[in-house]
């Protein structure tokens, strides 16, 4: 797997994350139309927390502000814990989209450097009998599970009737 294209789609996956939330209000952030649960301030707090494990998964600690882990990680399909309407349980867009870029650039730099050997390591883990080495848990996790989530966003702006965001980053 080619570290360009996975950072390439990776960047896309951030600045099309931020773009999505970009116009919305803080009073919306929490805001659940038709049902839909996976609100933004769900949403981008949930893939900061993608990010933290995989910061892990490559060597560093993983690290939340404090209250979050509680709020965000998930242990996968199946979890029973879905997200609340009441935006006192959750930080502001400006943290969470502060935090979201630290995670990011963070995680860009250690995807640069890994080396080949951590790479091609294997991992057991969920999905590890389709994405069993490094790369390819990067890969799921800055490619694959990032878009299942601002698909869902992209869907909630529609259900809020918001205008594309995707649109706006495409010149």
């Amino acid at each position: 797997m080619d570290k360009t294209a996975l950072l390439n789609g990776f960047e896309l996956n951030a600045a099309y994350t931020r773009e999505l939330v970009r116009d919305v209000d803080e009073l919306d952030m929490t805001a659940q139309p038709n049902g839909i649960i996976n609100h933004p301030a769900f949403t981008i707090g949930h893939l900061i927390s993608a990010m933290g494990l995989s910061i892990k998964l490559l060597g560093q600690p993983y690290e939340m502000p404090e209250g979050w882990d509680e709020i965000f990680r998930r242990t996968g399909p199946g979890d029973p814990q879905r997200p609340t309407a009441n935006a006192a349980l959750f930080p502001n867009k400006t943290a969470l989209l502060l935090e979201f870029d630290k995670k990011y650039n963070q995680l860009v730099q250690l995807i640069e450097r890994v080396d080949q050997e951590k790479w091609n390591e294997t991992h057991q883990w969920k999905l590890a009998s389709f994405m069993p080495t490094t790369g390819e848990l990067l890969y799921f996790q800055c490619l694959m599970h990032h878009s299942w989530h601002i698909g869902q966003l992209a869907e909630w702006r529609r259900a809020m009737n918001l205008d594309s965001a995707l649109a706006k980053l495409v010149p």
